[in-house]
């Protein structure tokens, strides 16, 4: 893919990086000479330096070309008109655009971006992790819409069903590893003690299960 990066603070330096490693064709473009200095030494990719709202500056990184645009700045504004750019004006099919500030985060989704909200998401996720218990998170999707966990049956549930476990909030169990075994369940598999469910829910869901079953 030809990827347009706008912004090389930490998070655009290590995305342009990643997708520079996975044999992607990478521009990064940045209004300071000194953000540059992010990458590290072996990226091969293009740095621009100048406005990134400059359609000429556009034009140069190639955005008549581009398949996907990340728009990673620390300012929501700037990554909400980049992004309405690349999709009204560009039709770049693939485009993603970074939440600084969490109260802006509805706006940025108000335009139908694709957003990352590193602040909210991480807040979330340390909660998680410290509040423990017989619930481990394991993925995030979105900025945490959408969680898949793994829960350590308790004794209590030994004897009820997947049905049962998916009735305790909006959850679906997609699969129970038994003995090292993993399987695919039915609705009416019986469920034992110590079993480990893989359970893909909401953060409501998440709750009702550490409430209700653990």
């Amino acid at each position: 893919m030809n990827v347009i990066v706008v912004g090389c603070g930490r998070v655009g330096a290590e995305l342009a990086y990643r997708l520079y490693k996975s044999g992607h064709h990478v521009t990064v473009i940045d209004r300071s000479q000194d953000a540059f200095k992010n990458l590290p030494p072996d990226f091969r990719g293009r740095a621009l330096e100048g406005d990134v709202l400059s359609e000429a500056m556009l034009h140069r990184a190639g955005i008549d070309s581009a398949d996907a645009l990340a728009s990673v700045t620390n300012s929501d504004s700037l990554n909400g008109v980049m992004g309405r750019v690349a999709s009204t004006v560009y039709h770049i099919p693939h485009i993603a655009v970074r939440n600084y500030d969490p109260r802006w985060r509805t706006l940025l989704e108000t335009f139908g971006h694709q957003v990352v909200g590193s602040s909210s998401w991480g807040a979330q996720r340390m909660e998680e992790l410290l509040e423990g218990g017989a619930v481990h998170p394991l993925v995030s999707a979105g900025n945490g819409e959408v969680e898949i966990c793994d829960l350590s049956l308790p004794p209590s549930w030994s004897g009820k069903t997947v049905q049962d476990l998916a009735a305790v909030g909006p959850c679906i169990v997609a699969a129970v590893t038994r003995a090292g075994r993993g399987m695919l369940p039915k609705p009416d598999m019986t469920l034992e003690t110590g079993d480990l469910v893989h359970i893909s829910t909401t953060p409501d869901g998440m709750n009702a299960l550490r409430q209700q079953v653990c």
